[in-house]
């Protein structure tokens, strides 16, 4: 068999490689289709024996190839991280400022150092640094704008991780490297903020900026790098089995609570639509005043979902210092003069309020199944599993202490969002908005450790028949 003349020293020119395998092309020829059809007599043929023998009188065919390029050199953690942190920072921030510019235009106190100034503070208590001005303190973050942050550092951290040639390495040391090192380039990048906006009829400190900007820039990095590193699955096989699975199932039904409180607090909004509409023309701004207001509300929307999920579990929360909304007992002051109170209730809910005590336990019931589905079926199989689908029923003792265990862990994360959702808009009537942490995370961690354990036990004792 002729062999193959290999690419010549190595070259990469065409015509080189075309040269090199004109040995192996072979003339093309006409196939006579007209010939009958003859019968093959397999009895006077040959057998061959192919062997080791055989094969080795064949000579070796080489193939040119391409060449590969050469690995390039991985990006420095600290370049690759502050790459990442600033752009992580630029990408918050412009909406903000775009807003506030867009607003301040409209209504004739434009310019572009103003625009810069105003969206620099509202960045600043997008990440919950009070902000100082002559009515008072104003320390109610928008916590849409901290979503947009944390999800863009993220982002962030799941860049760096690629960058510097960690993705999927499994490091749970380098994840927390990558977060150390964004965390802090985004304390410094808050710390300079803070300092260019205090002392224009703002006051802001900038050693409490700097910390808000590390713990939110270690939280949202975090996220990233050990999603990047694939870090979680190492961490959680750490973990002893229940605890996984009580953490798994006590973030699902904080989530699916709050995931009602919002639904139930949009509703409400929606049909006070008309006095929220009345409250915004009564500030008389204009359409780009009018415009202006409604985004901040919007701002403010995950903020009412965690009130409203605070008053379905019955501590209620606190609008002000005259006002009090819960399920039970409701006290109204002067009322603020803001769109969100279109879909307050006039008083207490009665009878319907003991159907939305309900939802929270439902919430939680739907999260108990998730667990024994998981437990049963396995991960990829827990949401489509059929009667075909093959079943391991788990042990009670893990189905309880799971159940059981999801409780603190829902109460602590509901208890965080209330503390985050809560603040003041100045010194006056509204020093103090938002639900108590304590009581929404007692009870919600009695809530859910009950009624995930009831569902999950429920799903449990009603076993798929074969």
């Amino acid at each position: 068999m002729p062999s193959t003349t290999d690419r010549p020293s190595g070259s990469e020119d065409p015509f080189a490689v075309a040269e090199a395998l004109q040995s192996v092309v072979r003339d093309t020829a006409a196939i006579e289709t007209g010939r009958p059809t003859e019968a093959v007599d397999v009895g006077t043929r040959d057998t061959v024996i192919v062997d080791e023998t055989m094969l080795g009188r064949h000579d070796t065919v080489r193939v040119p190839t391409q060449r590969r390029p050469p690995a390039g050199r991985r990006a420095p953690l600290v370049v690759a991280a502050l790459f990442a942190t600033l752009w992580a920072a630029l990408l918050s921030y412009l909406p903000v400022a775009a807003v506030i510019g867009l607003a301040r235009t409209l209504e004739g106190s434009g310019g572009l150092a103003g625009a810069a100034h105003a969206g620099a503070a509202g960045w600043l208590l997008g990440h919950g640094v009070p902000i100082g001005t002559s009515i008072g303190p104003l320390a109610l973050a928008p916590l849409l704008l901290t979503m947009l942050m944390i999800w863009r550092l993220n982002r962030a951290g799941l860049h760096v991780t690629r960058a510097i040639g960690a993705r999927h390495s499994g490091s749970i040391g380098r994840a927390l490297l990558v977060t150390v090192v964004v965390g802090t380039a985004y304390a410094m990048i808050g710390a300079l903020t803070a300092h260019l906006v205090d002392g224009r009829g703002t006051d802001v400190s900038t050693g409490r900026a700097a910390v808000h900007f590390l713990i939110l820039g270690l939280l949202g990095t975090m996220l990233g790098a050990l999603r990047g590193t694939g870090a979680v699955t190492a961490l959680a096989r750490r973990i002893p089995p229940a605890l996984r699975h009580g953490i798994r199932t006590g973030l699902i039904a904080a989530f699916l609570i709050l995931g009602t409180g919002a639904v139930i607090g949009g509703l409400a909004v929606a049909l006070g639509g008309a006095q929220a509409a009345k409250i915004i023309s009564g500030y008389q701004t204009g359409v780009a005043g009018q415009a202006g207001i409604t985004l901040v509300s919007i701002g403010y929307a995950v903020n009412a979902a965690i009130w409203v999920t605070a008053y379905l579990l019955g501590p209620g929360f606190a609008l002000g210092i005259d006002t009090a909304i819960g399920l039970t007992d409701v006290t109204y002051g002067p009322p603020p003069m803001i769109p969100l109170i279109a879909g307050l209730p006039e008083g207490p809910m009665g009878a319907t309020g003991a159907l939305l005590l309900a939802l929270p336990v439902i919430a939680g019931a739907v999260a108990g199944w998730t667990l024994t589905q998981r437990l049963r079926y396995g991960r990829d199989s827990a949401w489509r599993a059929t009667r075909k689908t093959a079943a391991t029923e788990p042990a009670w003792t893990l189905v309880i202490l799971s159940g059981l265990l999801s409780g603190p862990v829902a109460g602590t994360t509901l208890a965080l969002l209330a503390w985050t959702s809560g603040g003041a808009l100045g010194s006056g009537r509204l020093s103090h908005i938002g639900p108590d942490p304590i009581q929404v995370g007692v009870v919600a961690a009695i809530v859910v450790a009950v009624s995930v354990s009831v569902g999950a036990a429920a799903t449990r004792a009603f076993s798929r028949r074969s």
